[in-house]
């Protein structure tokens, strides 16, 4: 299992992690496939975790949830963690985990690592928050 906030951009479904669900999203629809996205978090990190068809009603806010081959990518424009196609995501329990809202990995600027073009490294913070989902005061 992996930590948040250890999470890199890649594009290989090689993510095995557990985390709460803290906000869930409007569900959308793209043509055939609803959509939409969350706020997940751990005691590391948070990140913006995308769900897709019968992903988007199975989960609520306060449920935890294992994440096994998930990736970590960009999806229109905006970096989230989801199970993809050989991913699988599954309810462990609800309400009883530690956890931080920041930092976001998915607010954060990745750029090609100067020595191995294959990986990424973090550049800046875009927002030490969600965007999308602001912490409320």
């Amino acid at each position: 299992m992996v930590w948040l906030r250890d999470i890199v951009p890649a594009a290989q479904n090689n993510i095995n992690t557990h985390f709460i669900l803290l906000d869930k999203g409007k569900i959308t629809s793209d043509g055939q496939n609803k959509m939409c996205l969350a706020l997940a978090a751990d005691k590391t990190a948070a990140v913006h975790l995308q769900l897709w068809g019968e992903e988007c009603d199975a989960f609520e806010a306060g449920d935890i949830i294992r994440m096994e081959n998930g990736i970590f990518s960009y999806n229109r424009n905006n970096l989230v963690l989801r199970a993809g196609k050989r991913g699988k995501v599954e309810k462990l329990g609800e309400f009883t985990m530690e956890f931080v809202e920041t930092p976001n990995m998915s607010e954060i600027k990745w750029v090609p690592d100067p020595n191995n073009f294959n990986k990424y490294v973090q550049h800046s913070v875009i927002s030490p928050h969600s965007r999308i989902f602001p912490p409320t005061p």
